[in-house]
């Protein structure tokens, strides 16, 4: 009795290519692919966030230039003002810029223009800072020194 058995099934099945699944390669394409999607929305957030932060600041600094007594301590709040909101942002350095201009001629309902930029790195990276170029993001803001302020001379004609 020395009949051959049958081969099993699984051994036979197992041999050769023919059943090998395609499209292994594509696995790094698709890494790469998820990974640059990934710094896009990344970087779109980040200017994002720096546009809100550049106009809270202007805001701020234009409202504490309107409340102020005389222009030198008006421009002095101002930038002060600007500085602290960025930095609850976060934001702030070498990167920001604030722009108040100089009035000549200090009094009630004058206009005021205040604007305030913020360089948005290409790719920022966490603990690393940023690479690549930078994208300028900034915000201007419109207040009129406060009519009913004291210590002001004149009286408002707004």
């Amino acid at each position: 009795m020395s009949a051959a058995l049958p081969e099993p099934r699984a051994s036979r099945r197992l041999r050769g290519d023919s059943g090998q699944v395609g499209g292994i390669e594509v696995l790094p394409f698709g890494f790469l692919l998820f990974v640059s999607v990934t710094l896009l929305l990344v970087n779109v957030w980040g200017v994002v966030d720096a546009k809100l932060a550049v106009t809270s600041a202007a805001r701020e600094a234009a409202r504490a230039y309107s409340e102020s007594d005389d222009e030198p301590s008006a421009r002095l709040a101002a930038n002060a003002r600007a500085a602290e909101t960025l930095a609850a942002y976060g934001r702030g350095g070498d990167r920001a810029s604030v722009d108040v201009p100089v009035l000549s001629d200090f009094r009630r309902c004058a206009r005021v223009t205040v604007t305030v930029g913020y360089e948005v790195p290409a790719i920022a990276i966490p603990f690393l800072g940023g690479l690549g170029g930078s994208q300028q993001v900034a915000s201007s803001f419109t207040e009129i020194v406060d009519p009913y302020r004291d210590r002001l001379a004149d009286e408002a004609r707004c």
